[in-house]
């Protein structure tokens, strides 16, 4: 058992679990101001294997490993999450203006299922505060920006169609230049208008074509939630077709909680919200798996979330479809070293069955029917 899961971690968890990630953002990003401890940081996170290498939507990654969007909300400690051996980060959700989120509590703690329930409602610090944080920063790995419209509140009228699109546009438009790829978020489970505005296909299909005008020249995702019918993706993937800004397609959480979870169903009915975790990992590989099948792989990457604690967790979704894997529960409960003992035992996975580069293990579960 290392110290993390020994000593730091028991502590932690004595604590309001969002009063001990606000603490854990603002230690790091401390420490993101000292080149000389992030360096440090970066040599006992470890080289990586070659292996990992692989370049997605003309970006180079050192590994197909990064953080997922939710741990660092306003890019506050981008430097510090950098060093950690992570092949990309990924901060946000950020919306055009500041939002506050969804009223406390909203951050609770599964650990009988590996997992959190989250109800944040996305807040964050609003595209020009965060993009004059990251003017002129230079990270060792890709940055993306993952965007969204401002939450303003349950209490709040809902947005006209027109006002949606242009916040997205308005934060697109301000951000894009910090980044190197961008991940529109279409489908937040803890937002009453982010589950399902995008469903209805003419609001998709603006959207997108929005953003094509603004000839954005950095690759764009859509983060989409699990889908709930063949129809449904089929549909989805025509309305996404004409767009020429879209590179490919991040999973996020399914609404609601799964069956079958350990967590007593009394305790659960106090936590509003979705379950991140080792519980979102079924729904978020047969999204990769349905994707994948239907995509054309030379033109959209997906990128793959959801349960991910293990290398075993990231070469399933790998061998599944996804040419990028992001975790985010797995920090909090195995700590930062995850991060370099997933890198080093995929490259073990990898060489063991014979694949000389981790973009060869792309879909094969997918093409072949076969799974891991």
């Amino acid at each position: 058992m290392g110290l993390y899961s020994a000593v730091i971690r028991p502590i932690l968890f004595q604590i309001d679990p969002e009063r001990a990630h606000d603490m854990a953002i603002r230690a790091a990003e401390l420490a993101g101001g000292s080149s000389s401890l992030c360096s440090a940081v970066a040599a006992a996170a470890g080289a990586t294997s070659p292996r990992l290498a692989i370049e997605v939507a003309g970006m180079a990654l050192r590994t197909p490993l990064g953080l997922a969007a939710g741990f660092d909300k306003s890019a506050r400690a981008v430097r510090l999450l950098a060093a950690l051996g992570f092949g990309h980060i990924e901060v946000g959700s950020i919306s055009a203006e500041p939002s506050a989120g969804n009223p406390g509590p909203r951050l609770f703690r599964i650990p009988q299922d590996r997992g959190i329930v989250v109800h944040y409602g996305l807040p964050n610090d609003g595209a020009e505060r965060v993009a004059a944080r990251l003017d002129g920063s230079r990270l060792p790995v890709p940055l993306g920006i993952n965007v969204v419209s401002t939450n303003r509140g349950p209490e709040a009228a809902s947005d006209a169609d027109d006002t949606v699109i242009a916040e997205y546009v308005s934060a697109v438009r301000r951000l894009h230049g910090c980044a190197d790829y961008l991940c529109l978020n279409l489908s937040c489970p803890n937002t009453r208008d982010g589950r399902d505005f995008f469903s209805e296909r003419q609001r998709l299909t603006s959207l997108l074509d929005a953003i094509d005008a603004l000839r954005i020249a950095k690759p764009l995702f859509l983060k989409v939630a699990p889908f709930a019918t063949t129809s449904d993706i089929e549909s989805f993937l025509a309305a996404v077709e004409p767009a020429r800004c879209v590179s490919g397609f991040s999973v996020n959480l399914p609404a609601g909680k799964p069956q079958g979870l350990a967590t007593p169903a009394s305790q659960l009915a106090r936590m509003p919200g979705a379950v991140s975790g080792r519980p979102a990992a079924g729904a978020a590989d047969r999204t990769i798996a349905d994707l994948f099948g239907r995509v054309d792989v030379k033109r959209y990457r997906i990128i793959g979330s959801g349960g991910v604690f293990s290398a075993a967790d990231a070469y399933r979704k790998i061998r599944l479809g996804a040419s990028m894997v992001q975790l985010m529960t797995a920090l909090i409960y195995e700590g930062p070293a995850v991060v370099g003992t997933i890198n080093r035992e995929l490259a073990r996975l990898l060489e063991a069955d014979g694949f000389a580069h981790v973009d060869e293990a792309v879909g094969i579960d997918a093409r072949t029917g076969s799974s891991q």
